[in-house]
């Protein structure tokens, strides 16, 4: 049986297959926008690795990392109100004050939002290179879990995922 197809259709079913696969790889990498997901799809977290004691995943894509890279006074002003820091640190906008390099790094200054981090003060009190490892995370109540209970959730099963590991 010989089917006719016109090069329009062709293109036309081309196009659309070819939009379904990209936004079904893609997929996982959208949710994760909404929520923590991507924590989930990491294989056994290694809390020596991680470059949070959180268990986020700084990277250079984060915005108020790119400002302080840049050292871009109008992009940090935009992630000091973006992100409410004169409510959580208490203070105006100081260019010089507003900075994120990470929360371990060594060689770099730390912000006031990181020194002033509850749960990177904890994980450095019991000598933990992230909270995944504490027994306490669970009903932890420090003040990022309280402000992201989404992410807290999915700390929560990473820190499954560790412990499984560690049998």
């Amino acid at each position: 049986m010989k089917t006719k197809i016109n090069r329009r259709n062709f293109f036309h079913k081309s196009t659309q297959a070819g939009v379904a696969g990209c936004l079904l790889l893609m997929s996982p990498r959208l949710t994760a926008l909404n929520n923590f997901s991507f924590l989930l799809n990491q294989d056994v977290p290694d809390p020596k690795k991680m470059n949070t004691y959180c268990g986020y995943n700084c990277t250079e894509e984060c915005q108020f990392m790119q400002a302080s890279l840049k050292n871009d006074p109008e992009l940090k002003k935009k992630v000091y109100d973006e992100w409410g820091l004169k409510e959580r640190l208490g203070f105006e906008f100081d260019a010089d004050r507003v900075v994120c390099f990470g929360c371990k790094v060594k060689d770099r200054l730390l912000s006031e939002l990181v020194t002033t981090c509850t749960v990177r003060a904890c994980c450095l009190k019991k000598g933990y290179d992230a909270c995944i490892q504490c027994e306490e995370l669970k009903n932890c109540d420090k003040a990022l879990w309280a402000k992201f209970p989404d992410f807290h959730k999915s700390v929560i099963e990473m820190q499954k995922k560790y412990a499984e590991a560690q049998g």
